[in-house]
């Protein structure tokens, strides 16, 4: 729970506050029975009205005192509480932006997803439940007891005996309930995995008609969540029968023994009433500890996982050199494995290639292209080997620094919600509207975008749902060319273009000063192109321009006749 404590010290006033507020209304609480008690023994048995009428009006004044200060306390415990929530949020969002990839890796999204949202707002209920309510139950047994001690020692020595009882079950239900409320939040990470599965291939699921199957799938989901939550509250209300039995026997003891006289000193009407009634405030606040339970446990589990995020250890840390880049890039004896797995997926690769060189980088499914590209922008780091930008190990350059001139296009294109605009701007936040359109025509979307009904302006949906696949894709090219790239990086983005419009693509990128990699299954693409990479396997097995490989290499003559067949005959 340290993590909540240290989000809370920035608001220790606040919670300074709510807490002496909470023991005002608590002193109160405890002193009722105490003017109760001298209410009836001064006052109603010895039929005096004149003690029945001051105490009475003291205890009003003091229930509108308690009043007062139950309202200005929950207005500073939800000070705390939404703040406290509002910076973890922000902490949590600011640690997985500078997660790397391999981070990810080890906290699948939807799992950051649940602890950035229903985990946040677990420890935010749980602090405003805290300072509001929550501290007031184990204080309250606590004073009650003492008070009890102080009104009639004997026949609160029933409660002395009874409450470590309790406390040594709430606090075993406690420690076994932390670990199942943590079994129950992975569930729904689970099933926060399956919906957002579901909702991301929506297209395909209906495609294919597997709706049945992934409702099966949902369906599991759940019912897991379900079974392991009933457990969880089943053994954590199991509390309360146990609480309302021991207390009530205590309730009965008490009026034995005063009934008999068994050691009880003679204690008046109103000491009985007391503790009586010190003894039921007790059973109503034990009888909330289940709740306290389920929260803290809950709470306890929500800030274990929060902790887990804040605390992982980054995989890579930042370098320090600053500098302009021209692009030439080297790859010296590079092997990389994904972490976690014990298989290279790239081996051994060495190349050199010059600034401003178009480089066309061919191979099979699973042969490691998609890999190599990011080692470029360094969001993995090489397993073995070295890569180097204009000489300098790209582990030595500042991540934001070497990204910024770096142009990405994914192998899908990803659009965010907004307009063409908006996604444009994410290369270059402050571009001017020649700008846009210079780059939109780069990316031979221009005259399309001009057809929409506001243009640049038209919004995008969710992951660009109202445009079709070669829109997004030269709109995600657009807004790479859009900062001026030292070096591009295009990742199979031309794969829904037509060979007409790839052609055009292609020569207008001719008029831009980077380095250009492109991954591509079309030889189209390859012949433009100043060398060509081939890979299979993870191996680099032959590097040259068109006309070089088809004339040494029999994989590329196999894919050249897959490719144009007679015409390959007719070379």
């Amino acid at each position: 729970m340290k993590t909540v404590w240290s989000f809370l010290s920035t608001y220790r006033v606040a919670v300074y506050i709510a807490l002496s507020l909470t023991l005002l209304e608590l002193s109160v609480e405890l002193i009722q029975p105490l003017l109760i008690s001298r209410i009836i023994d001064e006052g109603i048995l010895q039929e005096d009205l004149s003690v029945v009428l001051v105490w009475g009006g003291v205890m009003v004044l003091l229930s509108l005192i308690a009043f007062a200060a139950g309202i200005t306390n929950s207005f500073y415990a939800a000070h705390a509480s939404q703040h406290a929530g509002y910076d973890m949020r922000v902490a949590l969002y600011k640690k997985i932006q500078q997660f790397s990839f391999a981070n990810f890796q080890q906290f699948p999204t939807s799992s950051l997803l649940t602890r950035a949202t229903n985990d946040v707002t677990q420890l935010q209920n749980t602090i405003f439940m805290s300072l509001r309510i929550m501290l007031r139950a184990p204080l309250l047994v606590l004073g009650s007891v003492i008070l009890a001690l102080f009104v009639n020692w004997q026949l609160a020595l029933i409660l002395v005996v009874t409450i470590p009882l309790l406390l040594v079950i709430l606090l075993y239900i406690m420690k076994k309930a932390g670990r199942l409320f943590k079994a129950v939040q992975a569930r729904v990470d689970r099933v926060n995995n399956v919906v957002q599965e579901n909702l991301t291939a929506i297209r395909l699921i209906k495609s294919f008609t597997r709706r049945d199957y992934e409702s099966t799938r949902f369906h599991g989901a759940s019912e897991e969540l379900q079974n392991k939550t009933i457990t969880t509250l089943r053994i954590v209300e199991a509390t309360m029968p146990i609480i309302l039995l021991i207390m009530n026997v205590s309730i009965m003891a008490v009026l034995w023994f005063d009934t008999t006289g068994v050691q009880t000193g003679g204690a008046s009407v109103g000491e009985v009433v007391a503790i009586v009634n010190y003894v039921t405030r007790m059973t109503g606040a034990l009888s909330i500890f289940s709740m306290i339970i389920i929260i803290f446990s809950r709470a306890k589990a929500s800030a274990d996982r929060i902790g887990d995020v804040l605390e992982a250890e980054e995989y890579m840390e930042d370098g320090e050199t600053s500098m302009k880049l021209q692009g030439e890039i080297a790859f010296n004896d590079v092997s990389f494995r994904y972490p976690g797995t014990n298989k290279d997926v790239l081996k051994n690769i060495s190349f050199r290639i010059k600034a401003g060189e178009t480089i066309a980088v061919l191979g099979a499914t699973g042969s490691g292209k998609t890999s190599l590209f990011q080692l470029i922008p360094r969001l993995f780091d090489a397993s073995k080997g070295s890569v180097a930008i204009d000489g300098q190990p790209v582990e030595s350059l500042q991540a934001k620094e070497l990204r910024s001139q770096i142009g990405y296009v994914p192998q899908e294109a990803m659009l965010f919600t907004g307009t063409i605009a908006d996604n444009l701007r994410w290369g270059k936040e402050h571009a001017t509207e020649e700008e846009l359109i210079d780059a939109l025509t780069s990316a031979q979307i221009y005259d399309k975008v001009e057809e929409l009904p506001d243009g640049m302006y038209t919004r995008v949906g969710q992951r660009g749902v109202n445009l079709s696949g070669g829109q997004k894709q030269r709109i995600s090219i657009a807004r790479a060319l859009i900062r001026n790239p030292s070096i591009l990086l295009l990742d199979d983005s031309t794969s829904a273009l037509d060979v007409k419009t790839e052609a055009r693509l292609l020569d207008a990128l001719r008029h831009y000063s980077c380095t250009t990699f492109m991954i591509t299954q079309k030889l189209s693409t390859t012949m433009s192109a100043d060398r060509i990479l081939l890979f299979d396997h993870g191996e680099l097995l032959a590097e040259g321009t068109h006309d070089h490989l088809l004339e040494t290499s029999p994989i590329y003559q196999q894919i050249y006749e897959s490719q144009f067949g007679g015409e390959a005959d007719a070379r």
